[in-house]
């Protein structure tokens, strides 16, 4: 893949701890974008925590995994598509009852195959603002921030 410099240099097996001492779970996701910004997300399926909320796929770095590579194989599994463009886009920390997140938001723009529910999860492309929902509290922040790309 190309496109991600420097996502390498942030793996799993980092052993950061929150503030409140938990373990810190490193976490790659997926904006992928299609021209005319529509943005693709995924409801949580059935027993996962927040359950039917709406995300940015994407899933957890094993460790010593770089992020380009957990969203290559997350995308995959989640979604059957193979990334073929990707960059470390934000970073995101997000205090969630049952786990402290670090989330890497990569901006997807090219990969092959069409994304379906791999795992029995919906998917939908959306536009701003987003008709799907409930929305997962970490994705708030990065509609924000592509709304406001896209005013500029």
């Amino acid at each position: 893949m190309s496109g991600a410099p420097d996502a390498s240099d942030f793996s799993s097996a980092s052993g950061d701890l929150a503030p409140d001492g938990r373990k810190v779970t490193e976490v790659a996701v997926g904006v992928m974008v299609q021209p005319g910004g529509r943005y693709l997300l995924a409801q949580r399926p059935e027993g996962k925590p927040y359950e039917g909320y709406w995300e940015f796929p994407g899933g957890k770095l094993e460790p010593g995994e770089s992020v380009e590579a957990a969203l290559g194989r997350e995308l995959h599994e989640e979604l059957g598509i193979d990334v073929t463009s990707c960059k470390l886009w934000r970073t995101l920390e997000h205090d969630y009852p049952h786990a402290y997140v670090r989330l890497f938001f990569c901006k997807v723009t090219e990969w092959s195959g069409t994304p379906l529910g791999r795992e029995g999860q919906a998917i939908a492309w959306q536009t701003l603002p987003v008709e799907v929902g409930p929305l997962l509290p970490a994705a708030i922040p990065v509609l924000e921030w592509l709304a406001a790309e896209e005013q500029r």
